[in-house]
């Protein structure tokens, strides 16, 4: 897909869940440059739009699971509303919207030559709030209502991940979430196997270069 047919997908889809203020949402990732910015800044699509394709793909991802579940365990339904897998899954990542910098890097070619690429930098002056946390105030400052599971499913959806330097509290309230938030467990799985399946290029192992 290029990437206007992949913003035009997450629009879709955002419109599709029928929410109040959803227009605001979209428009206010439109501002944050969502669209074009990048989702890391060397390993899964690190590239423009990046960013985008990434939540796209959670999100199908996500969508297939919550399917399946249901299957396997029909009583699941209720906790996993369709809109509510839409929008977490989505917008799950919204907290990188604004942290990457264009930037000229140097890496080792083939031949052993230092050369200039272009790639990004991470910056998180604009807004310095850790990773799921503002993910979820960014889009409650949009006017838009997420529901206690949405917000507990963004929030946590590093999974472990974001835990090792956190306080006893805080991974007392992650492993709460997850007793209580089937959602959580829900995009926390998307999002792994959206990175580490549907984004890995098998030719990363083989690439003769270094880069910094």
């Amino acid at each position: 897909m290029t990437n206007t047919q992949i913003k035009d997908e997450i629009v879709r889809l955002l419109k599709s869940t029928k929410r109040e203020y959803i227009e605001d949402v979209i428009d206010g990732l439109e501002e944050l440059g969502f669209f074009e910015a990048p989702a890391s800044t060397k390993f899964h699509l690190n590239e423009a739009g990046g960013l985008a394709e990434h939540s796209l793909n959670v999100c199908k991802v996500a969508l297939m699971l919550r399917k399946q579940m249901i299957e396997m365990k029909p009583e699941i339904e209720p906790h996993l509303p369709e809109d509510s897998v839409i929008i977490a899954s989505l917008l799950h990542d919204v907290c990188k919207a604004d942290i990457y910098k264009k930037a000229v890097k140097k890496r080792k070619n083939v031949y052993g030559v230092w050369e200039d690429y272009d790639g990004y930098e991470v910056d998180y002056s604009s807004f310095p709030l850790g990773h799921g946390e503002k993910s979820v105030i960014v889009v409650l400052r949009m006017g838009f209502d997420l529901s206690d599971e949405e917000i507990m499913a963004m929030r946590w959806h590093m999974s472990a991940w974001d835990l090792p330097f956190q306080s006893p509290d805080i991974k007392g309230n992650y492993n709460a979430a997850k007793e209580i938030c089937p959602l959580c467990s829900l995009v926390q799985s998307a999002d792994n196997l959206a990175a580490n399946m549907l984004e890995y290029k098998e030719n990363d192992q083989d690439l003769l270069v270094r880069t910094y």
